[in-house]
């Protein structure tokens, strides 16, 4: 018998190339979605350190806002937001600002949800009036000069602290209702 090594090594060195192929494959393929996990999860744009300003030339009213980082999701149009703070200015009406630690902006900027570390700001630091409160949630609803919240809130004025659950605020007026379990302090 005459023994043929020839056609058996290349055979064997086929049988290796078509293993590694395949182990290759399955090593460099990407991870398969698991089960519920949609790509409109993820955000399709990331922006760091931005700013921006909206101009109402009818009302001659300026709307500021900066955030260290943005994320913006097509699911829904969401857009969220970290370390923000939005600066509100119109004539006759007092400065508002509001800083938090996170933001998400619903409905192409109709309704805006602050949370974490949330610090709102009526009037300017040398004004007599000026109005700060501090919570972990509000809804801002731009449009109508409106913020509201379901969450405890601390109020200061002057030498008052008001602490509340719930608020309402109208810019228009300037009335603040508060909803419940209401605590005044008057430091004089």
């Amino acid at each position: 018998m005459i023994s043929r090594p020839h056609i058996g090594f290349p055979l064997i060195l086929f049988a290796s190339l078509v293993l590694l192929t395949f182990w290759l494959d399955q090593v460099t393929r990407p991870l398969e979605p698991a089960k519920g996990d949609d790509l409109y999860l993820n955000p399709d744009y990331i922006v760091e350190d931005l700013s921006g300003i909206r101009m109402e030339h009818e009302r001659a009213a300026q709307r500021k806002f900066s955030a260290k980082k943005l994320f913006h999701y097509l699911n829904e149009e969401v857009t969220q937001m970290e370390q923000v703070s939005f600066i509100n200015t119109e004539p006759n009406k007092p400065l508002i600002r509001m800083y938090a630690d996170r933001a998400e902006v619903k409905s192409k900027g109709k309704h805006i949800y602050l949370t974490g570390n949330v610090t709102a700001v009526r009037g300017a630091d040398d004004e007599k009036g000026k109005i700060t409160l501090v919570t972990n949630f509000l809804h801002l609803i731009p449009d109508d000069d409106l913020v509201k919240t379901d969450q405890s809130v601390t109020i200061s004025r002057f030498n008052t602290t008001i602490n509340a659950i719930g608020l309402e605020l109208n810019n228009h007026d300037g009335m603040i209702q508060l909803l419940s379990k209401v605590r005044a302090v008057n430091n004089k």
